[in-house]
């Protein structure tokens, strides 16, 4: 194995280690020797790839904003919001990638709250999430629809309403099953965001 594939396989175990320890701990009890011990390497290892703890993080995090890029590459994307299936297709594709990367979510949360540079960082990627999304609700107001509010409050209001049912249905449970409540949030968004039934 040449070393750059060895550097990426190492890197890549860091990173998933770090999200079970993550998961298992939280990001702020997590130690770096936690990390490392959960990958099988060793100590110093770590320090060939991330600076820190936080820079895990970011990388993470930047891992994931790759693999929300890649949903719009979907062929099953649609960006016109006056079209139900188009609104289903962006809370299934949330509710995949929320259960793809909870421990990440909630590390990024965590350290948010204790680093205020990590925080904007967290804050920006968010908003650029959110700007990939701004342009399907401008079907709506060109079909002749009058959003709730303006186009970013609207959209603010669905991210944060999808976020909080994701993250309860999860954590809790509800009495709807995967499909159930994917469907549920879309009926709810469509009509928040249309005025209209699906």
């Amino acid at each position: 194995m040449k070393r750059s594939e060895k550097a990426a396989e190492t890197e890549a175990a860091l990173k998933a280690a770090a999200k079970r320890v993550f998961a298992a701990r939280g990001y702020l009890n997590t130690k770096i020797t936690d990390i490392t011990a959960e990958a099988g390497r060793a100590a110093g290892s770590f320090y060939n790839h991330f600076a820190g703890k936080e820079e895990l993080l970011e990388a993470l995090l930047k891992d994931m904003s790759a693999e929300s890029d890649n949903v719009a590459l979907e062929a099953e994307h649609k960006s016109d919001f006056t079209d139900p299936d188009a609104v289903r297709f962006h809370v299934a594709a949330y509710w995949r990638f929320y259960r793809a990367n909870t421990a990440t979510l909630r590390a990024l949360a965590e350290a948010s709250l204790v680093n205020e540079t990590f925080a904007k960082t967290y804050a920006k990627f968010g908003e650029n999430e959110m700007a990939d999304v701004l342009g399907h609700l401008k079907y709506i107001t060109d079909a002749g629809l009058t959003l709730p509010t303006t186009p970013m409050s609207s959209l603010s209001l669905m991210y944060a309403m999808v976020d909080t049912y994701v993250r309860r249905w999860h954590e809790v449970g509800s009495e709807l099953d995967e499909d159930q409540a994917i469907e549920a949030l879309t009926r709810f968004v469509y009509r928040g965001l249309t005025g209209k039934d699906c």
